[in-house]
């Protein structure tokens, strides 16, 4: 991979505290490259909709979410062409890059015959590859990449009507996400092979297309 064109198109991020996660969404971002109100051929592959980090009491878990949302008979996306970074800070200085994972996705003998390649994973010896919409569990690892129902919760409606009115107008009975699907690629990891010590975790993703934009 090194020395390939690319263009870094979208980036995420979000941060491990104990007892605290903080998420932060990047739909259609930048505009002018994944929104199809302004670009009449959106790169949704390069799209990141969400990237979600959270720890258990021996597991790091990391979702990284793009391609979405999409109505749920809509197939999930995997382009080789596309490279998704999740970077992993856990040491000096906290936008430095100690651990950078990498996802790429392939094609098989088949028309709709999809894998997935995640390389650079702490503790794991080489890549871990296999199908996608499959559990892979390699050196305590486990991913999986395939379809998903949208995790984020958010009241569009509400967020139109407090913009318009200035009066805050959520509920909690509205979710514009629901019944919507995106792709996302899952990491499971044990947690003492990211932790350092009293260090905070700062994690974010990019994407970056090979060989430019579209």
């Amino acid at each position: 991979m090194a020395g390939a064109a690319g263009l870094i198109l979208a980036v995420g991020a979000t941060q491990l505290l104990p007892g605290l996660g903080l998420n932060a969404a990047d739909h259609l971002d930048p505009p002018g490259r994944t929104d199809p109100s302004v670009d009449s051929t959106p790169d949704r592959a390069a799209d990141i909709a969400d990237l979600y980090a959270w720890h258990t009491d021996d597991r790091i878990n990391l979702v990284l979410t793009f391609s979405g949302p999409q109505a749920t008979d809509q197939p999930a996306t995997y382009d080789p062409d596309v490279l998704y970074q999740i970077y992993i800070s856990n040491a000096g200085d906290r936008a430095s890059t100690e651990i950078p994972i990498r996802v790429r996705f392939g094609t098989g003998s088949m028309t709709d015959e999809f894998g997935v390649q995640v390389s650079n994973v702490p503790g794991v010896s080489g890549a871990i590859e296999g199908p996608v919409e499959t559990n892979l569990t390699q050196d305590g690892v486990m991913v999986r990449a395939g379809l998903f129902d949208d995790p984020f919760f958010f009241d569009l409606q509400g967020f139109m009507e407090t913009a318009s009115t200035g009066d805050l107008s959520f509920s909690a009975d509205r979710d514009f996400f629901a019944g919507l699907n995106l792709t996302a690629v899952v990491i499971s990891i044990p947690r003492q092979r990211i932790e350092n010590g009293d260090n905070l975790i700062d994690v974010w993703a990019d994407t970056s297309r090979f060989g430019g934009q579209l």
